[in-house]
């Protein structure tokens, strides 16, 4: 490694979060969407290097439809075309991130365009993408990590008991939000943390795993929470003093895992902080910007600053399941009004109350406590305010709010679905779960 002079500076780093600050006309929302590769013959996870495996169908999609590689040490991990790009996770789990658009009808156009470029190929190589949180047959110990240099550092590097299961085995749907300000970004943050644990709930669908019933109806979660508490949960207290130099405050005090210099990777295995290192360096390195926004990527709070918001705790859902998630978001965090009138429903709640309820959504989702009331009572709400709100706007979107109606309303989650067929007409039959869970053309 190699020694600078010049000391990384906090301005640098508040940068890039105030580059973010766009014109509220010009909002846009994005999602990013992760799907488990599943053998349509053995049910099994599909391997990255195995025939007609991950790497072989990311070849095979980027000859077909003109994407570029993206690689790393000179093996693909994923694929970019202008703007929208396909990468892997750890156990091969492929996410779509398409650029933001205006209106979640682009998000859809854009998203179905891909997915009917890529259903030829997965077709002929005998795989179905899952619209499912985890793998449903296989376990991590019979799933490789990807040939990416920073997840095998990071799989030896996380303690919790379910870091490899939530490395592995899960998939998930993220959801991007602009901000005007600072002041509007925390409010948005705040206010997304708040949310977390009521769309988690909402969006329950990962009660099989290892082909057994569970008895958690979103494990996703349950991985998320034995992961690694010093990066995991809540960033902060979201108290109401929350600010940029708060939550980089956050980052800086998180133990680092690894320093990239020269495409080389240098242990670090969380014996310093990024304080630390912008006190003291490492082995003669000094921080550079670049090590920080490492850093920021390697902290993985429910919700995450960028130069956008980063809401990353839902199990992944198909067909307009999954623009149920931005449009209810949307339909609350880019409006003033719906703002108001949730934060006026969690104005009782403490910072306890959101801590215990990611403890206890994972196994009871709408069914959990909350004071004197249930999830569920708070979720029916959360959707009349995010309904209201779309319809205001007059473009269409609150239609796919009626794919989450369906369920919460009945006072249901996927998972409470998947699990009555589960235990009834597929007599356990991973075949059906598996057919089930398939994206439908």
């Amino acid at each position: 490694m190699y020694k600078l002079e010049q000391k990384l500076l906090r301005e640098d780093i508040l940068k890039l979060y105030t580059k973010g600050f766009t014109k509220p006309e010009d909002f846009k929302i994005g999602l990013e969407y992760e799907r488990l590769p599943i053998s349509t013959c053995s049910c099994k996870a599909v391997d990255y290097w195995s025939e007609n495996g991950v790497k072989d169908f990311l070849e095979n999609f980027a000859k077909e439809e003109t994407w570029d590689y993206i690689l790393d040490d000179k093996n693909i991990i994923g694929l970019k075309n202008k703007h929208d790009t396909i990468t892997l996770e750890p156990g091969a789990q492929l996410e779509i991130s398409a650029k933001p658009e205006r209106t979640i009808f682009e998000m859809k156009q854009k998203i179905d365009s891909i997915n009917a470029g890529m259903k030829p190929i997965l077709d002929k190589f005998g795989v179905t993408l899952l619209n499912y949180g985890v793998s449903p047959y296989s376990t991590h110990k019979s799933i490789n990590l990807i040939p990416k240099k920073r997840y095998k550092i990071m799989a030896k590097y996380l303690w919790g008991i379910l870091s490899d299961v939530m490395m592995r085995e899960t998939a998930g749907i993220q959801c991007c939000i602009d901000f005007k300000s600072e002041e509007d970004a925390m409010r948005k943050f705040k206010l997304a943390n708040k949310l977390s644990p009521f769309m988690t709930a909402m969006f329950a669908n990962s009660p099989i795993r290892g082909g057994v019933d569970t008895g958690y109806k979103t494990f996703r979660a349950l991985s998320w929470l034995n992961t690694d508490n010093d990066r995991c949960g809540f960033c902060g207290k979201i108290s109401e003093e929350f600010s940029f130099d708060d939550y980089i405050d956050c980052v800086l005090k998180t133990p680092m895992i690894f320093i990239k210099r020269d495409n080389l990777c240098f242990e670090v295995n969380g014996d310093l902080t990024f304080s630390d290192f912008i006190s003291n360096g490492f082995e003669g390195a000094a921080p550079t910007i670049e090590d920080y926004e490492l850093q920021a990527n390697l902290y993985f709070p429910e919700v995450r600053m960028r130069n956008f918001i980063e809401i990353r705790n839902h199990d992944c859902v198909g067909g307009d399941l999954k623009y149920a998630i931005p449009a209810i978001y949307k339909g609350i965090l880019y409006s003033n009004g719906a703002m108001d009138e949730c934060e006026e429903l969690f104005k009782h709640l403490q910072y306890k109350d959101f801590a215990e309820l990611r403890y206890n959504v994972p196994k009871n989702t709408l069914q959990s406590p909350v004071k004197k009331a249930k999830v569920l009572d708070y979720a029916k709400e959360i959707l009349s305010i995010a309904e209201k709100s779309l319809k205001q706007d007059q473009t269409g979107e609150e239609l796919f709010l009626e794919s989450i109606k369906e369920y919460t309303l009945k006072g249901l989650t996927p998972a409470d679905v998947l699990l009555k067929n589960w235990h009834g007409s597929w007599n356990k039959n991973l075949k059906k779960l598996i057919n089930y869970l398939s994206e439908k053309p």
